[in-house]
């Protein structure tokens, strides 16, 4: 791209050239030539406006508009909700002392997650979107059986352990509906909630915003002619459901003493290893089957569907690879703990008193936290009746305070209770949250929000003193930090002890999600740690939508603003800095981007690139504006891998000798494997005769190793791409139904992290994305922690010694690594170091060769390191699968130059007189073969070329439509849902 920089964010001009910006003002003003703007009024533009206008009057009138420091620059928030004195405005003050661990992808996090359930004794709480009682925490299925999530929590509930669930109750409610029946059949110390629930006044609510629709600027006429269920989406009302945001969250708490948090559900999906191979086919034995059902997934191609019919997932393994996963999580031990489960214990009796209260079922009580002398955590579950007790206790838990009544430290010799605030247990049909206790009358000592406000008049002398100590601990830590990096520079690269990791829980919550008023300090903190930052901020995340102004709405988050203001300083004082953002290519939706049903996926790219380099406003451009290369200060990247299906020699004999074709055995395995699968409820293999999947599973024993393709050695070639990986042509093959060349497949690697690393010194981790969804706090709920390691290591920063945190460098490394190719593949069935719960310290090979690549985030050594390989691993996809996107693809004529002509199935509009589709030349992710030539000659072609392929990390595409509006044909509809999309 180093040519075409200036086509990805325009022209960057001198500071006395005011003009619009960006590759649409530039376009735009060699049509016009020198003739006033006046002259060319944008029609879309105003079309867009109005209709937008339109939509934000609904939004208006549904929930009002409040004004918030992380959505209005330089404001203040309006609400008067955020009077905590603790940093970022969180509900829960910084805590040393603590011990935490990370894991890169889900193979080694979930088997931390199951050796935690394994050992629970009292209680085991999970806050999750997604939960699929299915999900095999170690793999291969049949050889971990017992370590399915739904065995394992009926093991542990019939060993007395209380478990207590809540997942969000999505829209379909097909997938957490079966979640909560399938684990509460298994023991009834097993709980699930789902929530939100349907407001009880929908119908009311829904007549009302329709008939507000007549008073509204545009005509009744000319808002009938936009879709329905475009009207109904603004806020996700279908039917009777009229909230779209989720509880995104994803926590499970042990016992009240360890913590797993971040990324990853515990759903389908999500299990992958370092290496993410995307082929599961193992020919020579069906045990050897990784992802068994719905868990081998490629959600672009086809998303989840009925998931407790798991013959509703129709991908074919021997024709379609699945889609990787790559994700961060981590566990936590200590002080920060007791914040997180004040967080579960709020929702869990929020939605309690919300719910299910009134179906007094023995199943369902609220929870309560006690705390004994030696600061350990005592879980209780209270009693179904006592539903009043709330507001009689003293002790309830003040967001104003320090540290939460239940510390750690605390003295005294007697145990004290904790009691949450009491949540509301009702909804008026304007939003307003009301109290249904037996007075009949509104009592500010028992809603949350008037109660924090009431108490502040009682903690304002002490909040100087407050404020004063975190001031002098905020200085002692400085004093320290400065002290450690004038130490001598040993070299070692080893860690230096310390006392342990200070954590501060972060949140994004809101009336409708947690009871009290919006609180969004993980947009807070991604704003300051920005601002704050020295030297580099590397971001992964699953989105990346923001605004650098107030001028681009829909979109009011103002992460990008944070962002262009770091860069700029850096630029006007010639200072190097570096953002690094890795990012999906597309949103993970099924359907072709052309098609009608890809509109939301489009709609979501739309956003991206408005907040990357297109629109007028956007980061590049910002910086652009102000005479400076944006691509020298923050560049975006993709991952992508590969991978070949073993439909080989191997296959085909175990096929022949059985008589059983091969899809036909795998999915009566995949049963075998869950009895709730396939065939069960047809009664496979009742009569006595031996099943299909038996009577292959006999013939592959028998079959020749074939060099490793019988014997599950080359079933993934994956490694390939790693450190220490065959070279691939080396690989051997030997053609069974299909030739070696259309046996490899290619797919973008999902990046679902969201994680933000300054300086080597600062983590952000946890569920939040960044986009409007995630941070704005009254959207979807979400957790994070800000991480703070006192223990440091001699690394280099822009080529000068530098004293990192550990937890934060190691991290970084290891995501840099693993991203360049520079870390061996994993073994998903030993354990190691990095697969245990916190307690045990992550394993990291300081000093190695790989090590030292990585060490300096500023060196030219690394950029021109990690931009070459981006780059040749871009080119070599690009030849070889023609993924979209495409940097070569400005327009829709060339998607179908570059894809569709490869891709698209054709008809009678393309030629074909019988009326009939014509297949497409290429399945989905295969090679386009006509790129090489004939036969052999063009397999070596190809390998070499593939050969080239290190890491997963590509350039991301910022030309892409760069030439069209790639929503073009959703523009009312994008006007009512575009909120949700944001």
């Amino acid at each position: 791209m180093a040519n075409e920089d200036h086509l990805a964010y325009g022209d960057y001009h001198q500071e006395d050239e005011p003009q619009e910006r960006g590759i649409i003002g530039d376009t735009f003003r060699k049509l016009r030539g020198n003739q006033s703007d006046r002259m060319f009024p944008s029609i879309l533009g105003k079309v867009h406006r109005k209709v937008h206008e339109f939509g934000t009057e609904v939004a208006g009138k549904i929930g009002g508009e409040e004004t918030h420091s992380h959505t209005h620059i330089d404001a203040n928030c309006t609400d008067g909700s955020h009077d905590s004195p603790h940093r970022y405005a969180s509900f829960a003050a910084e805590r040393d002392r603590n011990d935490v661990k990370w894991y890169v992808d889900g193979c080694g996090y979930m088997w931390a997650v199951s050796v935690a359930i394994e050992q629970a004794r009292e209680s085991i709480w999970i806050l999750d979107w997604w939960l699929s009682p299915e999900l095999y925490l170690r793999r291969p299925p049949s050889r971990n059986e017992q370590y399915r999530i739904d065995r394992m929590l009926q093991a542990a509930a019939q060993r007395g352990v209380k478990v207590n669930i809540i997942v969000y109750k999505e829209v379909s409610q097909a997938l957490t509906l079966h979640t909560k029946h399938a684990l509460e059949a298994l023991h009834p110390n097993i709980s699930v909630f789902r929530h939100p629930d349907h407001l009880p006044d929908a119908q009311s609510l829904q007549s009302s915003f329709m008939s507000s629709l007549q008073n509204l600027s545009l005509t009744a006429a000319t808002a009938s002619k936009l879709p329905a269920d475009a009207l109904k989406a603004i806020y996700g009302m279908n039917e009777d459901v009229i909230l779209y945001w989720a509880h995104h969250e994803k926590l499970c708490l042990v016992d009240g003493e360890i913590t797993f948090m971040g990324g990853l559900d515990l759903c389908y999906g999500r299990w992958d290893t370092n290496s993410h191979p995307i082929a599961d086919a193992h020919p020579g034995n069906l045990d050897d089957i990784v992802f068994p059902g719905q868990d081998f997934n490629n959600a672009r191609i086809m998303d989840f569907n009925d998931v407790s019919n798991w013959e509703n997932n129709k991908l074919d393994r021997t024709q379609s690879s699945r889609m990787g996963w790559s994700d961060i999580s981590i566990s936590l031990r200590g002080p920060v703990v007791e914040d997180l489960q004040a967080h579960f214990v709020e929702r869990w009796n929020f939605i309690y008193n919300e719910k299910y209260d009134v179906r007094k079922d023995s199943r369902y009580s609220r929870l309560t936290i006690r705390q004994s002398t030696e600061g350990m955590s005592l879980l209780q579950q209270s009693q179904p009746d006592n539903s009043s007790f709330y507001g009689n206790q003293s002790t309830a838990y003040d967001h104003s305070q320090t540290s939460p009544p239940y510390s750690s430290y605390q003295s005294g010799s007697a145990e004290q209770m904790y009691f949450p605030p009491p949540p509301v247990t009702g909804r008026g049909a304007q939003g307003q949250y009301m109290n249904s206790n037996a007075r009949g009358a509104f009592d500010e000592s028992e809603d949350p929000i008037q109660s924090r406000l009431h108490r502040k008049h009682q903690f304002e002398r002490d909040t100087a003193a407050r404020i004063m100590n975190r001031v002098e601990n905020k200085f002692h830590r400085v004093e320290n930090q400065l002290f450690d990096e004038t130490n001598a520079f040993d070299g070692s690269g080893a860690p230096h002890a310390a006392a342990g990791v200070s954590c501060q829980l972060l949140r994004s919550c809101t009336k409708w999600s947690h009871g009290i008023a919006t609180e969004h300090s993980i947009a807070n903190a991604y704003i300051e740690i920005i601002n704050n930052s020295q030297h580099f901020v590397y971001i992964e995340n699953q989105f990346f939508i923001t605004a650098t102004c107030n001028d681009q709405k829909p979109v009011v988050n103002k992460i990008g603003a944070a962002l262009v203001g770091r860069i700029l300083r850096a630029a006007r004082a010639g200072e190097k800095y570096k953002v690094i953002v890795l990012m999906p290519a597309v949103p993970a939706f099924a359907g072709d981007l052309k098609d009608e049903s890809s509109l939301g996926t489009r709609a979501i790219m739309e956003f991206q690139y408005n907040s990357i380099n297109r629109g007028g406003h956007s980061i590049m451009e910002s910086v652009a504006a102000e005479g400076f290369n944006p691509t020298e200060y923050i560049r975006f990247y993709n991952l992508r891998n590969y991978d070949r299906l073993n439909v080989s020699a191997s296959m085909r004999e175990a096929e022949q000798a059985s008589g059983v074709d091969y899809e036909h055995a795998r999915r009566e395995h995949d049963d075998m494997v869950d009895p709730a699968g396939y065939h069960a409820q047809q009664g496979a293999g009742s009569s006595g005769e031996p099943t299909a999947a038996e009577g292959y599973q006999r013939a592959a024993q028998a079959i020749a190793p074939r060099r490793g393709l019988g014997s599950g050695r080359w079933d993934s070639v994956s490694e390939c791409y790693m450190l220490g990986g065959r070279d691939i042509r080396e690989v051997p093959w030997e053609n069974g139904n299909v030739a070696e060349i259309d046996a490899f497949v290619s797919e973008e690697l999902y990046i679902h992290s969201k994680v933000l690393i300054a300086d080597d010194r600062t983590v952000i981790c946890g569920s939040a994305n960044l986009n409007d969804r995630s941070q704005l706090g009254y959207h979807d709920s979400e957790i994070a922690v800000v991480i703070e390691d006192s223990a440091t290591l001699d690394s280099r920063m822009n080529g000068q010694p530098f004293r990192a945190s550990k937890f934060a460098a190691t991290l970084r490394r290891q995501l840099f690594r693993k991203h360049l190719g520079l870390i061996p593949p994993q073994n998903m069935e030993q354990a190691e170091q990095n697969s245990l719960p916190v307690g045990v310290p992550n394993m990291y090979d300081f000093g190695s060769a790989e090590d030292e690549v990585v060490m300096d985030p500023l060196s030219d050594r690394l950029w021109n390191f990690w931009n070459g390989r981006a780059r040749q691993n871009t080119d070599a996809f690009g030849r070889i699968f023609h993924p979209v996107p495409h940097d070569s693809v400005r327009n829709w004529k060339d998607y179908d130059i570059f894809y569709g002509s490869y891709f698209h199935e054709s008809g009678p509009e393309a030629g074909d007189k019988g009326g009939v589709k014509k297949a497409a030349k290429y399945r989905w992710g295969h090679v386009v073969a006509e790129n090489f030539a004939p036969g052999e000659q063009g397999l070596r072609e190809m390998k070499d070329l593939l050969t080239t392929i290190k890491g997963t990390v590509v350039e991301m595409p910022l030309l892409f439509l760069i030439e069209e509006d790639i929503a073009k044909e959703g523009l009312g509809l994008n006007a009512f849902t575009e909120e949700i999309y944001t």
